[in-house]
């Protein structure tokens, strides 16, 4: 699809795509057109074009280099993230991209937005020294917030997912992995990501006395029946939901959506995580890769779409 590119306004900057990522789990559900009515609004991409349930030009994990046309002099030839959905060459206000630091390469730097989401599900968790932590579902967002939770000291954290494929990557990060969940409920902390009810239910079978479960994982239109008649009371656990739409409500007043931005991409200085990219394709196959994605994802991570170096 080609769209005209509109013209510059002040406090614009102009962007020219060198790298952006596909997020696997959310495109997903837009692409197959799975998005609740209730939830159109709410799910809006920042920069999105078109009305749900489509056709829709959607998409929050870019990164480009700033032209000079019009820039200040701080962002003016630097790369940027934004979230901006696949697009080549883009303008929006100065305010809407963030700096790469120095030291995190372009090519990881797409991360970013699944970054910022972990982040925020590590502050809705609130994980704490000696935790015995499990992560259901070892997708990006999952492994990030294993990876993020394996710092704090003493912290035994473990990974689970049903594709073994995914226990390369969970080693890379230095988190224990396993296809089953230990069926003891011992665990303080459940962050589950998996995208699948069957991992809720593990989640509420593992969790010990007192526990809390945070719920990371989006069904769209799908409706997630849980037992809650069995030990959820007894055990008296906690069940939370965690967004990243939306700060927690103990880091609103001092922290912005920027401030967490320049936090994920300062996090993103970490080699072992370019181990999360799964794959890349270039910008002219995006169609098909989105539509591979959508009906049979195995082993992927993230599919990062590289530019062409000049574009018209």
């Amino acid at each position: 699809m080609q769209a005209d590119l509109p013209p510059g306004q002040a406090g614009q900057v102009l962007v020219r795509t060198v790298y952006s990522g596909v997020s696997r789990g959310t495109e997903a559900l837009v692409f197959n057109g799975e998005v609740p009515r209730s939830q159109y609004e709410a799910m809006r991409a920042p920069f999105q074009e078109g009305e749900f349930p489509g056709p829709v030009k959607y998409g929050y994990a870019n990164v480009g280099e700033v032209l000079p046309e019009g820039a200040p002099p701080d962002l003016a030839g630097h790369a940027v993230f934004c979230l901006y959905p696949h697009q080549d060459l883009y303008r929006v206000p100065a305010a809407a991209v963030a700096r790469i630091p120095a030291g995190v390469p372009p090519a990881r730097a797409v991360l970013a937005a699944n970054m910022e989401t972990a982040i925020n599900v590590v502050w809705d968790a609130r994980p704490a020294a000696g935790d015995r932590i499990v992560v259901i579902g070892a997708g990006v967002v999952g492994l990030l917030v294993a990876w993020l939770c394996r710092q704090v000291p003493g912290a035994a954290v473990t990974a689970v997912d049903v594709n073994p494929e995914r226990g390369s990557a969970a080693r890379a990060l230095g988190v224990a992995f396993r296809t089953e969940a230990e069926r003891q409920p011992a665990a303080d902390l459940i962050v589950h990501a998996s995208g699948q009810p069957a991992g809720l239910h593990t989640a509420l079978d593992i969790a010990g006395v007192e526990a809390t479960i945070v719920e990371a994982s989006w069904y769209g239109s799908r409706s997630v029946p849980l037992p809650l008649g069995e030990a959820f009371h007894s055990r008296r656990l906690t069940l939370r939901s965690s967004q990243v739409g939306r700060l927690p409500p103990d880091r609103a007043a001092r922290w912005s959506h920027a401030r967490r931005m320049r936090l994920a991409l300062e996090l993103l200085r970490a080699a072992e995580l370019d181990a999360l990219i799964s794959g890349e394709s270039g910008f002219a196959e995006l169609p098909a890769v989105m539509a591979r994605l959508s009906r049979d994802p195995r082993a992927a991570l993230c599919h990062r779409i590289r530019y062409p170096k000049d574009v018209e």
